[in-house]
């Protein structure tokens, strides 16, 4: 479908607007099917606690560190921290 039939099935003469929403549900379908998904690796560096992720990054799905909870050298994912966490870092944030 062409950008020209969709606005005449909406009923609409403003083209940006049309396009940007266009733009906007690729970029939800995208959030929502993970269709383009990519792995980065970052080395991680002892007492650093923010590190600079990739600009075109949409979504962090998971985190994945060498050692662990296991003595094996494995990959394993780090787990998430959700609320009120009791711990506060050196840092004071």
């Amino acid at each position: 479908m062409k950008v020209s039939e969709l606005m005449e099935r909406v009923a609409s003469t403003n083209t940006g607007l049309i396009v940007a929403y266009i733009k906007d549900g690729l970029e939800e379908m995208n959030i929502l099917a993970e269709t383009h998904v990519t792995t980065a690796r970052i080395d991680i560096t002892a007492n650093q606690r923010f590190y600079d992720l990739p600009n075109d990054m949409v979504k962090l799905m998971d985190v994945r560190c060498k050692g662990q909870l296991n003595t094996k050298d494995e990959y394993r994912s780090i787990p998430r921290g959700i609320g009120n966490i009791s711990n506060k870092d050196s840092d004071g944030i």
